[in-house]
């Protein structure tokens, strides 16, 4: 039976109701209920990776506004974004989509620009970045480690020899090591004999490593290349001098090499030389005539055989008369 009393109880009960949803409606939207505060930017994406409507936008981690409206235009998709007035957003920020958390909503991330920028008016577009989508990378991820496993199982298989004719790396290895242990053993003897005498300072280099004279000996010796080395560089580097020296016409053979009177003159005293051997062969001229005439060369020999004669009758005659003997016997 209805009562007035009911009623009022009934009546306050609606109205707490529609307190509560108006509260919770408060706090879901920013306190906007009735009218949108604040302007709102476009921000045009591949792909908004489940971006949805009242995601937060922020800007250095700090809540500035919310996602509005989502849409498709001008193939891409497009995120409408509702900027708290008080807020003023550069003309060079640059947003993405970010993710808060692995299982967390997806928000706007919007960086803080230049200072100095001039800021986005009502209704502009905002500069966009790419980021890694997490469901892209956590597929990549599970690809990555089916080859991996791929990988392992192969090296497995190559390791152990599992269905394999001639058997797995480690058997072939086995099989190795006991079909040559016989030479492997006597290759480790061989071994342990030549350190024995290296050890005992037998042979070449044995000695060299037990005898300290013999490391002098080469240490004194390399020191004797170093130093031949150094002499070489010097005379190559004296060498190169010398060329510089003739190439720049300095020195006699620079002269003779760049001086085209020098050279000039060399071939006219060359050509002279050339001209008196010619002559001197042709017998012409007195040196000419002396070389080729046999008559001056019995001539010469027939007066020195007369002096001679005259000489050996000088013996007992006085100056006087030796050169008077000379003289006849001569002409």
């Amino acid at each position: 039976m209805n009562n007035p009393q009911q009623t009022a109880r009934v009546g306050l009960f609606f109205l707490l109701g529609m307190a509560l949803v108006w509260v919770t409606y408060e706090s879901l939207s920013g306190g906007r209920l009735f009218k949108k505060e604040g302007y709102t930017i476009v921000a045009g994406f591949e792909n908004l990776e489940d971006l949805k409507v009242a995601d937060d936008v922020k800007m250095a981690g700090v809540s500035i506004g919310s996602v509005e409206k989502t849409r498709l235009s001008k193939g891409r998709a497009e995120a409408i974004l509702r900027i708290n007035p008080s807020v003023k957003i550069p003309s060079d920020a640059t947003a993405t989509i970010g993710m808060a958390g692995l299982i967390g909503t997806n928000y706007i991330g919007i960086d803080l620009g230049s200072p100095g920028a001039a800021p986005l008016a009502d209704g502009a577009e905002i500069r966009t970045k790419v980021t890694p989508d997490i469901n892209k990378i956590m597929t990549q991820l599970g690809d990555l480690g089916q080859k991996l496993e791929g990988a392992l199982g192969s090296f497995s298989t190559a390791v152990n020899g599992s269905g394999q004719a001639g058997g797995g790396l480690f058997q072939k290895l086995d099989r190795l090591i006991t079909e040559n242990s016989a030479k492997i053993d006597a290759t480790m003897s061989n071994l342990q004999e030549i350190t024995t005498k290296l050890n005992q300072g037998e042979g070449t280099l044995g000695r060299l490593i037990n005898d300290p004279k013999l490391h002098d000996d080469l240490v004194a010796t390399v020191g004797e290349l170093k130093t031949a080395a150094g002499q070489a560089k010097t005379f190559i580097a004296d060498a190169q001098g010398i060329v510089s020296q003739v190439k720049s016409g300095q020195g006699t053979l620079g002269v003779l090499l760049y001086d085209e009177q020098a050279a000039s003159n060399l071939k006219g005293t060359v050509k002279n030389l050339k001209d008196l051997s010619d002559k001197v062969a042709r017998g012409e001229g007195s040196l000419g005539r002396l070389i080729n005439d046999d008559s001056l060369f019995l001539s010469a020999q027939t007066t020195l055989k007369k002096a001679d004669r005259a000489l050996d009758g000088m013996n007992d005659s006085g100056p006087i008369t030796a050169v008077g003997i000379v003289a006849n016997s001569l002409f």
